[in-house]
């Protein structure tokens, strides 16, 4: 009889760190670009945002990068250059709209004001995905090892997640 093999579910330290890094994104906005103080940090907030690190960005991100290493095999400059293009032209769009509509819904937003809060800010939030990402992504695809890429983009996501934070929570 063949052994039966148990994979343990995909929580693990990397999600953990996404869902911390998303949080400290959220109390950068809140502290330096909303510029709220102490006095008025929004705490449910950065435990909402942290919630959303831990259970959607960590995953999703971690299991994308799994994935792309197999649709794009090497690690050459071709292939790192085709990795960013499916990253930034398939996934990024898709992600950042879940991403977003999530934290609405998360917001306490109706469905009416989750669609029109996509409407206004999805654009330039892609845009602003597009200034930032691509050259990362192809550094961090040419450059790092597979198990190593969801620890590079998370130093830079602090300032992403903060912009994100941002973008999210005006409502």
């Amino acid at each position: 009889m063949p052994a039966v093999h148990w994979e343990r579910p995909s929580f693990n330290a990397s999600n953990f760190d996404k869902g911390s890094l998303v949080g400290a994104g959220d109390v950068i906005s809140q502290q330096l670009i909303e510029r709220r103080g102490l006095a008025n940090h929004s705490g449910r907030r950065t435990v909402r945002m942290m919630a959303i690190g831990f259970c959607f960005v960590g995953p999703v991100i971690g299991g994308w990068y799994k994935v792309l290493d197999r649709l794009v095999v090497g690690g050459s400059k071709s292939a790192a250059m085709k990795k960013m293009l499916i990253d930034q032209l398939a996934f990024a769009p898709c992600f950042l709209g879940a991403f977003l509509g999530l934290s609405g819904a998360l917001n306490g937003l109706t469905m009416e004001q989750n669609t029109a809060k996509l409407k206004r800010d999805y654009a330039d939030a892609l845009i602003s995905n597009y200034y930032l990402w691509p050259p990362v992504q192809i550094a961090n695809f040419y450059f790092v090892p597979l198990h190593h890429r969801l620890a590079v983009v998370q130093v830079v996501a602090v300032s992403w997640n903060s912009y994100l934070s941002w973008k999210a929570n005006q409502i």
